[in-house]
């Protein structure tokens, strides 16, 4: 049985993250954030005996999801420059 310290730690960094992230302005900080929020996440899904959903979070909250946000980003200040395709 997991430790309710444990998951009172668990939901008190989801928390902390998710607060930070919010408060990010910079957009490329705030991809690499909701990478680290998804990890957290999906610790949190261990906790709670749900280890399915939990490597589906790894895959889609922790890589897929911020990587599409910084393709975006990186295509958008490309077409932004002066000079710039677009």
């Amino acid at each position: 049985m997991i430790e309710p310290a444990l998951r009172f730690t668990a939901l008190t960094m989801v928390a902390i993250v998710a607060f930070a992230l919010v408060r990010t302005r910079d957009p490329a900080h705030q991809a690499l954030g909701l990478s680290a929020y998804g990890l957290l996440l999906a610790v949190l899904m261990l906790i709670y005996a749900a280890p399915d959903v939990a490597l589906s979070q790894i895959v889609v909250g922790t890589i897929i999801q911020p990587l599409l946000v910084l393709f975006t980003l990186a295509k958008i200040r490309r077409r932004a420059r002066p000079g710039g395709p677009g």
